[in-house]
This record gives C-alpha cells, sequence and structure tokens, in this order.
C-alpha cells in the first residue's frame, strides 16, 4: 500500500522538485548527524579555547623572535660606560623575560664567590639540576640562577640556590643568553 501511494506522489511531482526534496532530505539527515555527535562528542568550545591560546602563543613566539632578530649580535647590556650595545629598559626586560639559557661560563662566574656552590658544582661533576631567567616586578630587574643538588665531603645530599643580577646578555642572532650574573 505504501508502493502505491509513493508511486502516485512520484508521478503527481515533477523531476526537479523531487531532486530537490531528496537533496533537503539528505542535508536534514547531515545536520542532524553533526548536531547528534556534538551532543555526545561536544569539544567546540573546548577546542576553539585550544586555538585561541594557540594563536596567541604563535602571536606572541613571533613578536619575541622580532625582537630578537632585531637586536644586533654580541653582549647586550643596560647600563651606561660600556662599548657593549646598550638596551632600552623595554628592551632589557622583554630580552629578560625571552632569555631561558644560562650558558656554563655564567655559572662558573657565579660560582666564583659561592664557596660551597663550587665545591657542589666541582664534586658532583658540574651537575645543575635547574635553571631560571625571572622578571622582579618589584625591583624592576632580570634574575638569574640555577640549582645544584648533589653531596659533598659528608655524603649528605645538599641543594643550594645560586641567584643575582643579570647584568649582561648574549645575543647570537638566534636567541638570547645570560652573560653574566651579579650574586646577591
Amino acid at each position: 500500500m505504501n508502493d502505491k501511494y509513493l508511486k502516485k506522489l512520484r508521478e503527481l511531482l515533477p523531476e526537479p522538485v523531487r531532486q530537490f526534496g531528496g537533496l533537503a532530505s539528505l542535508m536534514f539527515i547531515i545536520i542532524l548527524s553533526f548536531a547528534i555527535l556534538n551532543i555526545f562528542f561536544g569539544q567546540g568550545e573546548e577546542l576553539v579555547e585550544k586555538m585561541k591560546k594557540e594563536e596567541t602563543r604563535i602571536a606572541e613566539a613571533n613578536k619575541l623572535s622580532e625582537i630578537i632578530s632585531s637586536l644586533p649580535s654580541g653582549i647586550l647590556t643596560f647600563y651606561e660606560g660600556s662599548d657593549h650595545y646598550k638596551l632600552s629598559k623595554e628592551q632589557y626586560e622583554t630580552v629578560c623575560k625571552i632569555t631561558k639559557i644560562i650558558p656554563q661560563r655564567a655559572v662558573m662566574g657565579a660560582n666564583l664567590i659561592n664557596f660551597k656552590a663550587t665545591k657542589i658544582y666541582t664534586t658532583n661533576g658540574n651537575q645543575i639540576a635547574e635553571t631560571f631567567v625571572n622578571w622582579d616586578k618589584e625591583s624592576k630587574k632580570c634574575v638569574a640562577g640555577f640549582v645544584l643538588s648533589g653531596s659533598i665531603d659528608d655524603g649528605e645530599n645538599q641543594k643550594i640556590t645560586v641567584s643575582g643580577e643579570v647584568l649582561n646578555f648574549l645575543s647570537t642572532g638566534i636567541d638570547t643568553r645570560v652573560y653574566f650574573i651579579k650574586n646577591f
């Protein structure tokens, strides 16, 4: 009986109308399917948030890369009386925030006045547990340091943090590094 009604309906409707009806029903099924999938796997808002965070991170990375590439290669300072490139206050803060590398030269220079740190550093194979470079908002200075961990003469494991103000940075053209740390 359903077959009979379908045949009559097909005969009454012209071909373009039947094709449009088929297209409309197909689109309705597709939209309904995506709506159901969105209900069960609804990560649309989370995905948009992740995409916005990633776009922000990429924009920040591009901005920092542009700043690094604008700096001359060599030693960068922020104080008067230097033969090296002098950073403005804004550049000094920005370079501090983007710098993550503390080379062994800066570590050795900072260790010279801290005998306990020197002993831990040399006794344990020049191992550094952690390094950090942070911008101190209160003093408006760049602070860098490292954490040494290891045992010395008595065999007891000790941990010491050596930190100080960053006096110079080294720009390689690709990245920036701490060049000299003035211990506190």
